[in-house]
């Protein structure tokens, strides 16, 4: 009878230990948030011009289907990860023309810039928890305009 408590014991404390490592490796180290940034051009037009752009996967598709966009279709141009420290800020490049800043107001708000064309296009302020995505944008010549799909991942 004892033995059967003894390993019941070990092996309750090998799945805890289990648990614990699945969720250290995993996680983002020390206090870091992971985001992921998708650039996206928004078209009337069949097919992009540029053929480096990726029709919109299933992801991208469902973040912009609850939102009041006039475009038929969605081409991806970046996805980008990006990885800030706890009360860091950080800036990355999305493309030729696109940069997205950010910085970590208290590890629930991030501030979020947006630069086109080497100008500040937008800065915002806002709760962004787990697995929420955050969309912004701006225009494009000829009725296109550009998205930034900020997801944070960690």
């Amino acid at each position: 009878m004892r033995f059967r408590s003894r390993l019941a014991g070990w092996i309750l404390a090998a799945l805890f230990l289990g648990a614990f490592v699945a969720v250290t490796t995993f996680a983002a180290p020390g206090g870091q948030l992971r985001f992921k940034a998708v650039l996206v051009w928004a078209t009337d037009a069949e097919e992009s011009p540029n053929p480096n752009h990726k029709p919109a996967d299933e992801e991208v598709r469902n973040a912009l289907a609850h939102l009041p966009l006039k475009w038929k279709n969605y081409f991806v141009v970046t996805n980008v990860p990006i990885t800030i420290s706890s009360g860091g800020n950080t800036e990355s490049t999305l493309s030729q023309h696109c940069k997205v800043s950010l910085k970590d107001i208290d590890g629930k708000h991030v501030e979020v810039g947006l630069i086109g064309k080497g100008q500040p296009v937008l800065k915002r302020t806002q709760p962004l928890p787990r697995g929420e995505t955050l969309v912004l944008g701006g225009p494009a010549p000829e009725s296109t305009a550009w998205l930034v799909l900020l997801k944070r991942v960690e």
